[in-house]
């Protein structure tokens, strides 16, 4: 079986679990609410199209339009 470009292996949802619990966390979103779902989708798309370092994707993610971060420290 050849490597298809949306398989998605341990390592694969490993990174793409722990960005989006730190984005979530940041944002002060809710994981399984409609804005953690939109995360997810977020993050999901960008790490197929190739963004695939955990800060990048983060990053990234972080400067999607309508996502809030709080920066209260």
């Amino acid at each position: 079986m050849a490597n298809k470009p949306d398989y998605f292996g341990a390592a694969d949802l490993r990174i793409c679990q722990s960005v989006f619990d730190i984005v979530a966390s940041e944002a002060g979103v809710e994981p399984t609410s409609e804005e953690g779902e939109r995360i997810a989708a977020i993050l999901v798309q960008l790490y197929r199209q190739g963004v695939k370092e955990p800060d990048r994707l983060r990053v990234v993610v972080e400067s999607a339009p309508g996502i809030r971060i709080s920066k209260a420290a």
